[in-house]
């Protein structure tokens, strides 16, 4: 990979542009934190969904560095609305060009949804030095848009669907995780001996996911009652379906804890089992880099059906199980936990295989990557070092 002089090689400012979900937003997350640490000065560049999330952020680095909000709209729907969206990217990209000009960024990192269009149409107008992350298994349709114009394309994958006959630069580097999940990459899996607790978490997404709430207590009381006694639950459920879920599992007398979102997560993955989750991009990260088995229900209607293939890759190897989300009905899930309930050695196997496909280092080699191809020398993390430009 060449590297490339920036227009602006002595700023330490580093402009992440994505998404207000978790998971464009982890990854960013992840970055910023990698960059905080070398002396780098991250901004966030994002849209109103972010102040959401926020809320059960604001303590990590996402509340340390500054945030800018802009307009963004979606690349679909009908011509009304895709007249309407059009014009809140345009504005948002008016706006996006405004902070750039001001903050003189090293480079320009997207992430990828429609939310990081405007600000990377405007870094691509200005002849920023740009860079995309892509963290699915299938090229994004906004990352898809960019990928032959922008400096460098970074992907989580090594073999990615959906992929432009030409890109100037491409590296492969991991999803980035947050550093409470890659410090799990050194946690043991915990032991489950014969008689022993199972612990499940039931993570639904950023959102929740109300197919979870459905079917997991409903799954519980299909299990026998001895077997039912030996599941610890830690589920994510959404706001409204909180109190109706809770008393599911009061009439069973479960164990459960129960939340719209977890702020604890990596400790909670730590003493993880096993996961019943979507296959989103982060989720699966953070499985891969904890080495925690899962069983995974792709989102259907995720654009391009990337949850899918993010799941399928993880039973391809015999790291976890996909289960569609037609075919997730009480009696798959109860008949599955019975299965793993009584052969808790087949579970030390998938998180054995589940730990050889995470890549802990990805936000260092994401950040290693960044620099390059701003020019900028990684021997050593705290010192700029500008390398020659390339002829």
């Amino acid at each position: 990979m060449l590297p490339r002089m920036s227009n602006h090689e002595h700023s330490r400012v580093i402009v992440l542009a994505a998404g207000g979900t978790g998971g464009h937003i982890f990854p960013a997350e992840a970055l910023a934190e990698e960059m905080l640490l070398r002396g780098y000065e991250p901004h966030l560049i994002t849209d109103h969904r972010f102040h959401h999330y926020n809320k059960n952020s604001a303590e990590g680095v996402l509340g340390r560095i500054p945030i800018h909000t802009i307009t963004a709209g979606s690349l679909g729907g009908g011509m009304l609305s895709r007249a309407k969206n059009g014009l809140g990217l345009l504005r948002g990209t008016v706006q996006a060009r405004a902070h750039l000009k001001r903050l003189k960024p090293l480079a320009v990192v997207g992430f990828g949804g429609y939310p990081s269009f405007p600000t990377m149409a405007a870094a691509i107008f200005r002849g920023e030095t740009t860079i995309i992350h892509e963290q699915n298994s299938v090229l994004g349709r906004v990352n898809r848009l960019f990928a032959g114009r922008v400096n460098l394309l970074a992907t989580s994958y090594a073999d990615m669907r959906g992929m432009p006959a030409h890109v100037r630069a491409s590296t492969s580097t991991g999803n980035p995780v947050r550093a409470a999940i890659r410090a799990l990459s050194h946690v043991d899996y915990p032991s489950l001996a014969d008689g022993g607790m199972l612990r499940v978490m039931v993570i639904g997404g950023s959102q929740g996911a109300s197919v979870f709430s459905r079917v997991v207590p409903e799954a519980m009381k299909l299990l026998p009652a001895n077997l039912r006694a030996r599941i610890r639950l830690d589920q994510q459920c959404r706001a409204g379906e909180i109190e109706q879920v809770r008393a599911a599992y009061d009439a069973l007398g479960m164990q459960v804890d129960l939340a719209p979102f977890f702020t604890d997560v990596a400790a909670r993955l730590a003493n993880t089992h096993v996961m019943v989750c979507r296959a989103g991009a982060s989720t699966v990260a953070e499985l891969m880099a904890a080495g925690r088995p899962a069983l995974l229900v792709p989102l259907p209607q995720a654009t391009d059906n990337h949850q899918y293939y993010n799941a399928q890759a993880i039973e391809d190897v015999g790291a976890g199980w996909v289960m569609t989300q037609d075919a997730f009905t009480p009696e798959a899930l109860a008949a599955k936990l019975e299965t793993l309930i009584l052969a808790p050695q087949r579970l030390n196997d998938y998180a054995a295989a589940m730990r050889k496909l995470g890549k802990p280092n990805a936000a260092s080699a994401l950040a290693d990557a960044v620099l390059r191809v701003a020019g900028i020398s990684t021997s050593t993390h705290g010192e700029l070092a500008p390398t020659e430009h390339a002829a």
